[in-house]
């Protein structure tokens, strides 16, 4: 017998209404909790006490698909609940006192700061953008080394390229973000706008050779598979390419950099923006070897493992939803020695002040492996 549509969703509306009611009785409870909880010094999150009740009331339905459902029903009423202590009680985890807050960048004439690349690099670019040109600027020919001076305290911050709109992310700088003891501060955003460049007289017919940086190469790949005689080698950076042709002097050979590039080295620029979309972008992280974080900052960026099983991924990412966090990137990087199994690194908007990101972070703990915020970044 067919149960009429609108008889169905009556009870349906029904049942609905009573676990309104139900929620709500429930979260005047939680009050209570968070009351016993602030006179007694009580952790808010006790994960022991949440496996339990997960086992607990699974075994009151009686398929598998049930209780699944009940599994990921109480997991965010549970997660709801947690929210609301730590808005009552204030944030309490680990990350909270390893960070301090600050208002700016402290800096002066004196400050030194480490960027990638010759002069003339788009690096370069982002630092002064960033900080002026009322520092001690220093440059340095790999990402390793940028990093390195940074943690070794060296230089107070540092300046990376880690993402571009068109090849992506720059895998090599998530794996020494673990490497290296340092944090990331801040963000900023720089418009590429690639070039050919050449020594004065130059033509693309005399151009056997053409150096660049890995990431330079690959935006402009178009425009290099238009010449086939043309034999494309990575360089360190674009700048240093650009001075490699400059003081070769050979017109057989260009590079492709910036145009900021071309005028330091006196080079010729042979062709304008040959990469192949036009709205290239490269975003540039600031590290610093001190646990801070501005107080306008607005997202948070995770490295975390997890179990190699299934569902592990989806359980840990599913804490973002409940405190209702946008996830706005996930990276993948293969564990070294460990076929298979992978490191993740993420950002999601927020700051380590707010309530919904300790209770997200306190359960993402449980999940996850090896943990590690990275940083709350502004973007500047």
């Amino acid at each position: 017998m067919i149960v009429d549509l609108n008889e169905s969703r009556k009870k349906i509306d029904e049942i609905d209404k009573q676990i309104a009611k139900l929620f709500e009785q429930r979260m005047e409870v939680t009050t209570d909790v968070a009351a016993y909880k602030r006179s007694t010094g009580k952790k808010v999150f006790d994960p022991k006490r949440e496996e339990t009740k997960i086992k607990e009331l699974k075994n009151f339905v009686n398929n598998e698909f049930n209780k699944t459902g009940i599994e990921n029903l109480f997991r965010q009423i549970m997660s709801i609940s947690r929210k609301y202590q730590y808005k009552v009680l204030g944030t309490e985890n680990d990350v909270n006192q390893t960070f301090r807050q600050v208002n700016s960048f402290d800096t002066d004439a004196d400050t030194r700061v480490v960027c990638f690349g010759e002069h003339g690099a788009y690096t370069e670019q982002a630092m002064e953008e960033v900080f002026g040109k009322n520092i001690t600027a220093i440059n340095k020919d790999t990402f390793k080394d940028v990093m390195k001076t940074v943690a070794d305290g060296e230089a107070k911050f540092g300046v990376l390229p880690i993402e571009n709109t068109s090849t992506g992310g720059i895998t090599d700088i998530y794996d020494l973000l673990l490497e290296y003891d340092v944090t990331i501060v801040a963000e900023h955003v720089v418009k590429v706008e690639q070039a050919l460049m050449g020594i004065t007289g130059t033509k693309l017919e005399d151009i056997k050779t053409i150096y660049s940086h890995p990431q330079g190469l690959m935006q402009c790949s178009k425009f290099l598979e238009e010449y086939p005689n043309i034999s494309a080698k990575t360089y360190s950076s674009t700048a240093a390419a650009a001075k490699k042709v400059a003081e070769d002097g050979s017109k057989t050979q260009a590079a492709i950099a910036s145009k900021r590039a071309a005028d330091l080295f006196g080079l010729q620029v042979i062709k304008e923006q040959i990469n192949y979309e036009s709205s290239n972008y490269t975003r540039f992280i600031i590290i610093s070897n001190q646990k801070i974080f501005l107080s306008g900052a607005n997202k948070i960026s995770l490295s975390f493992e997890i179990k190699h099983e299934s569902g592990s991924l989806y359980n840990l990412l599913s804490n973002f939803y409940y405190n209702g966090l946008n996830l706005t990137k996930i990276e993948s990087r293969p564990i070294e020695n460990r076929n298979w199994e992978y490191r993740f690194f993420v950002d999601v908007e927020g700051n380590l002040n707010e309530p919904e990101v300790s209770n997200a972070l306190a359960s993402i703990g449980e999940f996850a492996n090896k943990l590690t915020v990275l940083g709350n970044i502004a973007t500047k």
